[in-house]
């Protein structure tokens, strides 16, 4: 069996895309067939003009090749991910050109990846298993001015129809996305293997309960992650960071398209108790959650947005702190039905923000039950088999 693995992400990359395409195909490479050989298609490390980090360009390891494909220069900006994009598109188009696949897999978050995924595998004749981590169509309106939301919608509308009407099963991360996709993709089959906690996570978990933090003292509250319009930073972080200026001391370690905006906001108004610092690999990561006294989300306040379940949770829980979280819909029920101490309260709400960080328990505590749970490796290994039993149906048939 020969497997294309379409991912816009991938190690050593961070994000989200990368960890959870890293993870799904080591365990491909276990579980795939003898004389199966798996191509992955990504780029070269490109999540942070702030990040960077080498990686071979091709890279063979015993079933498996990777092709890292150079980006031009890019920021955060939508034309810059278009043309970076486009660059991707062509490159695989002709890697792909004189090569057959009996299954290509694509993982997207902003669609096009899914499209591209969809026509290599009309072109190949090849099963199509696509993996949606957000539903770009259903984000337009919020991250796009409104003329330009009007006229892309109907163009993106009827590309996501007819990629996802080629998949034989479309997974999706979040459980909040199954109403869009019952009332438009009736009879597609759905599946549903979320994102996870990496190993890295698991080995660090606390495993007994700490002591109160005494209530005299600064509480660091750390936020990692991307720091663009859909997190929303810019919209709470500032007044936040004022109301609690004597409790509170913020770190916020990322990048993104909305950086300068919150850094000039927090210069301008003097704040001081706002730490930015640049993104880091996981070991540091690690170490900052370590040191930090709770973890802090946030998504801005956007109607698609209460569909989306952020993969930052997961590592977030695993950690055993305090999470402090600014979300709405799925996200918040999810929070409040399957982590310990944590506190929602509604995105971009200062006071309501401030209320819910005072129920919260300023101590570290195991979370076993969430850990064994969504363990990465235990859900990598049940998608893996769904796509091969995909595969498998498809022959039969």
């Amino acid at each position: 069996m020969k497997i294309l693995v379409l991912s816009f992400y991938f190690e050593p990359d961070l994000c989200a895309g990368s960890f959870r395409a890293t993870a799904l195909v080591n365990e491909f490479a276990r579980v795939m067939p003898a004389g199966s050989h798996l191509y992955v298609v990504t780029t070269l490390p490109n999540r942070y003009k702030t990040f960077s980090v080498k990686a071979p360009q091709i890279e063979h390891r015993q079933n498996i090749t990777i092709n890292r494909l150079a980006l031009p220069l890019h920021q955060s900006g939508m034309l810059d991910q278009a043309k970076a994009f486009w660059s991707f598109a062509r490159q695989v188009l002709r890697l792909v050109k004189s090569s057959e696949y009996d299954l290509v897999f694509a993982t997207s978050s902003r669609l096009m990846t899914a499209v591209l995924g969809a026509w290599i595998a009309r072109q190949k004749k090849a099963l199509l298993y696509l993996d949606i981590r957000d539903i770009f169509v259903d984000t337009i309106k919020d991250v796009l001015p409104r003329h330009l939301a009007v006229i892309t919608k109907p163009f993106f509308s009827a590309l996501e129809q007819w990629a996802f009407r080629c998949s034989a099963t479309i997974n999706l991360v979040s459980q909040g996305f199954e109403g869009y996709f019952v009332s438009r993709y009736a009879g597609q089959r759905l599946s549903f293997f979320t994102n996870g906690i990496d190993d890295e996570f698991i080995a660090v978990a606390p495993l007994e309960s700490g002591t109160q933090k005494k209530e005299k003292g600064t509480v660091t509250v750390l936020y990692a992650g991307n720091i663009g319009e859909g997190q929303g930073l810019h919209a709470i972080i500032p007044e936040l960071a004022k109301r609690m200026r004597s409790r509170v001391h913020f770190r916020i370690i990322g990048d993104g398209g909305r950086l300068e905006l919150l850094r000039t906001t927090l210069k301008s108004d003097c704040i001081d108790n706002v730490e930015l610092l640049p993104p880091v690999k996981r070991d540091q990561l690690i170490n900052a959650y370590k040191e930090a006294d709770v973890l802090f989300l946030h998504l801005n306040d956007y109607e698609a947005f209460r569909k989306v379940l952020p993969s930052k949770l997961f590592e977030y829980a695993a950690m055993g702190k305090p999470l402090w979280a600014g979300v709405s819909g799925y996200a918040a029920e999810f929070i409040q039905s399957e982590i310990d101490n944590s506190a929602v309260f509604d995105p971009c709400d200062v006071l309501d923000a401030e209320q819910a960080f005072a129920s919260l328990l300023l101590r570290d505590a195991p979370r076993t039950g969430f850990i064994n749970k969504y363990a990465r490796g235990k859900i990598m290994k049940e998608m893996a088999q769904d796509i091969l039993q995909s595969a498998e149906r498809r022959s039969l048939a």
